[in-house]
C-alpha cells in the first residue's frame, strides 16, 4: 500500500467514527491553539516592554545620579559637591565616547495652576533643549525653549498633554484638540508661558481604541452615565512611561536654577546641584568603556570623592528578557501538557480501533501484508489524526486571541506569528507520530491465525 492509499483509509476511518474522530482531536486543537495563544500573549507583552525601554531612551542612555558616599570616604563628606555643571562641561570636553549630555534640576511638589484648575505633574524639569533627543520628546504643537531662552532664565515651559488635559479640558471634553501653545499658567507662584507641547505618548493598543472610537463615535444618548473623561494621558494607562511623557513639564535650566533653587542653599545661595544627568553614548556596543571613560573624569571633577553611580538601562532589558522568558517556558507547559493529553487520546482511539479491525488485520496479513504494511498503515492513520488537529488547532488560535483580548484586554495587542504556528504544528504531528508508534507496533505484529480466529 502506497502513502496516498494509506492516507485514504486513514481518512475513510476518521469519516466513519466521526464524533470518536471529534473527540480523539480535540485535546490536540486544544494544545495548539493554547500554544499559539500563549505565544501571541507574550508577543504582544514583549513589544509592549520593547516599546517602553525605547520610548525612555534605548540602552545608549545612560543615568547620572548622586550617590551615598562610600564609608571609607565618608570623612570627606564635607568636601563632597556633588552633580553640577562642572561635570557637564568637564565631559563634553574629555570624554568623546560620549555624543550627549543633557543635565536636569527636578522639583517635587509643584503644583501649577489655570485659574481654578490645579494639576500636579509628574515630572517637573529644568533641562537643556536637547533633553528633546535624550528622552525621545517630539514637540507637536509651538516650540521647544532654546539657549537664548535659558541664557535669559525666561519663563516659560513645554509640557505634556496630560498637562493640557489637566488644566484645560481634554479633547474627548471640549469636542476638538485644543493647542495650548501662549496660554499663562502658574507654577509655584511664578507665571509662566506655555511655548510647546509634545505629541500624545500611547502604546499601539490605546492608539488602535482611540482610532476606532473616532471612526466609530456612539450614538447620541447610547451612554452610560453621565459623561466624564479621565484625559488622554491619565493614569488610566499601566503603562507608566508613556503616562509619564504624558504628563512632563520642562522650563530651561537657568531658570529653574534662578527662580526656584534661591532659597535651596544656604545663605540663600542658590543650590547649583543638578538632580540627576543623562548621557548617551555613541554606540551602544562600547557601554562599558563609555562608563569607565566617564568615570574617570567625574572622579577628577569631584575629587576623587565617589559620590554619584550610574545607572543604566540594561536591567530592564535583562529583566524584559526574563519575563519574556519565563512567560514562554509557563505557557510552553501548559501547552505541552495539552499536547499530551491529547496524544494519550489519540492512542487510545488507534488501540481501540486496533481491537475493532483484528479480523481485518489478520485478512491483510494473510494475503500477504508484511509488518511495515501494517506498521505504517496504522501511525499514517494517528498521524491524519494529528494533522487535521493541528490545522483545526491554528484556525481555533485565531479565534482565542481575540476571545482573550476582548476577555481580558491588555496593553498590547497580541501578536500570532508564523513561528509560533509552525512549531504548534510540527508538536501535533510529533505527537500523532509518537501516539501511533505502540499502536502500530501491537498491529503489525499480531499472528494472523489468531486474528483469523478472534471473536
Amino acid at each position: 500500500m502506497n502513502l496516498f492509499n494509506a492516507v485514504m483509509v486513514g481518512l475513510k476511518e476518521i469519516w466513519a467514527h466521526k464524533f470518536r474522530s471529534l473527540l480523539t482531536m480535540l485535546g490536540i486543537i486544544l494544545g495548539v491553539a493554547s500554544l499559539v495563544g500563549m505565544s501571541a500573549l507574550v508577543k504582544g507583552m514583549e513589544n509592549g516592554m520593547k516599546e517602553s525601554l525605547i520610548a525612555i531612551g534605548g540602552l545608549e542612555r545612560v543615568r547620572l545620579e548622586e550617590n551615598d558616599i562610600p564609608a571609607y570616604q565618608q570623612h570627606l563628606t564635607d568636601q563632597a559637591v556633588g552633580c553640577t555643571m562642572n561635570d557637564v562641561y568637564a565631559l563634553e570636553k574629555s570624554a568623546p565616547l560620549i555624543k550627549l549630555i543633557t543635565p536636569e534640576m527636578r522639583l517635587r511638589d509643584a503644583m501649577m495652576t489655570k485659574g481654578s484648575k490645579t494639576f500636579s505633574p509628574w515630572v517637573f524639569s529644568g533641562t537643556s533643549p536637547n533633553a528633546l533627543e535624550m528622552n525621545q520628546h517630539t514637540v507637536e504643537y509651538g516650540r521647544m525653549f532654546n539657549e537664548i531662552d535659558d541664557e535669559q532664565a525666561r519663563n516659560v515651559c513645554v509640557v505634556g498633554t496630560g498637562i493640557r488635559d489637566g488644566l484645560f479640558g481634554a479633547p474627548e471634553q471640549l469636542g476638538y484638540e485644543f493647542n495650548p501653545v501662549g496660554e499663562q499658567v502658574t507654577i509655584k507662584g511664578q507665571p509662566f508661558t506655555i511655548i510647546g507641547m509634545f505629541q500624545r505618548y500611547e502604546s499601539e493598543q490605546e492608539r488602535k481604541a482611540r482610532e476606532y472610537i473616532k471612526e466609530h463615535p456612539p450614538e447620541p444618548g447610547n451612554t452610560n452615565g453621565p459623561s466624564r473623561s479621565k484625559g488622554w494621558g491619565g493614569k488610566r494607562s499601566n503603562n507608566f512611561v508613556f503616562t509619564m511623557k504624558n504628563n512632563t513639564v520642562y522650563i530651561p535650566l537657568n531658570t529653574m536654577w534662578v527662580k526656584f533653587r534661591s532659597t535651596a542653599g544656604s545663605n540663600n545661595i542658590p543650590d547649583a546641584r543638578l538632580s540627576s544627568m543623562a548621557v548617551k553614548v555613541a554606540d551602544v556596543n562600547s557601554l562599558e568603556q563609555a562608563i569607565q571613560q566617564a568615570h574617570n573624569v567625574l572622579m577628577h571633577t569631584h575629587k576623587g570623592i565617589e559620590d554619584f553611580a550610574f545607572q543604566t538601562q540594561e536591567d530592564w532589558a535583562e529583566t524584559i528578557g526574563k519575563a519574556i522568558k519565563n512567560a514562554r517556558m509557563s505557557g510552553g507547559i501548559i501547552a505541552a501538557i495539552s499536547l499530551l493529553v491529547g496524544g494519550i487520546g489519540i492512542m487510545n482511539i488507534m488501540l481501540a480501533s486496533i481491537t475493532e479491525r483484528i479480523r481485518e488485520i489478520g485478512i491483510r496479513k494473510a494475503i500477504g501484508a508484511t509488518f511495515l504494511d501494517v506498521f505504517i498503515q496504522i501511525l499514517v492513520e494517528s498521524v491524519v489524526i494529528a494533522v487535521i488537529g493541528g490545522a483545526a488547532g491554528l484556525l481555533a488560535s485565531m479565534g482565542l486571541v481575540n476571545f482573550l483580548q476582548f476577555l481580558s484586554p491588555t496593553e498590547n495587542t497580541p501578536v500570532i506569528t508564523l513561528n509560533a504556528m509552525a512549531m504548534a504544528f510540527a508538536f501535533s504531528v510529533g505527537i500523532g507520530i509518537l501516539a501511533g508508534l505502540f499502536p502500530a507496533f501491537k498491529a503489525a505484529k499480531l499472528d494472523p491465525i489468531q486474528a483469523l480466529r478472534y471473536e
